[in-house]
């Protein structure tokens, strides 16, 4: 695999820096090279923030910011209003949103003609399986479906042992966030 970047669009609270180090961890372990940072200041819950992924069967030496990722991933739909989401993302590129909306209304209202365009309602999968709107889990689920760099099972199995060990004392918040990976996986749509 040539180098591979993912530049993951949320606000403050939204999970995308988590989401991009559980996306890292999976990856990692499948013998990947990998990389994991978000970019963000002192922002306060609800900025906007990015986080970026860089991915390559061969060492990265690279050290600074993604500027033309691959693939845009975007927890949340109303920062397409203020926030070029798509700039850099080259004409084979990938965008997974969080949306109600079809892929072909996201395509029409982002302004892209030859990209490839995903969307999934990650928020209400989140509201039903975790009773919040954290949106991070199932954007993974929809990330992997889109794309199909890593493998659905193995990464939901990373990402079960790193959850586990985040929260080793409420399984039952485990066991909701991989259903709502699963959710997601199941309900993305192109």
């Amino acid at each position: 695999m040539p180098l591979l970047e993912i530049r993951w669009h949320g606000r403050g609270g939204q999970g995308a820096k988590t989401a991009a180090l559980l996306f890292a961890d999976a990856a990692l372990e499948t013998g990947k090279y990998i990389q994991a940072f978000p970019e963000y200041g002192p922002e306060r819950m609800g900025a906007p923030v990015q986080a970026f992924n860089r991915l390559s069967d061969e060492p990265i030496h690279l050290h600074c910011g993604i500027k033309s990722p691959k693939i845009v991933v975007v927890l949340d739909p109303t920062l397409a209003e203020t926030v070029n989401i798509t700039e850099g993302l080259p004409e084979d590129g990938v965008v997974v949103i969080n949306t109600t909306e079809s892929p072909d209304a996201m395509r029409e209202k982002l302004g892209l003609t030859k990209q490839k365009v995903f969307t999934v309602d990650a928020s209400k999968i989140a509201k039903e399986t975790l009773g919040r709107d954290i949106p991070n889990t199932p954007m993974l689920g929809a990330l992997i479906k889109a794309t199909g760099i890593l493998n659905f099972d193995s990464m939901l199995k990373s990402v079960e042992e790193k959850l586990k060990k985040k929260f080793p004392n409420n399984p039952e918040l485990v066991a909701k966030n991989i259903e709502a990976i699963k959710k997601a996986y199941q309900e993305v749509g192109r």
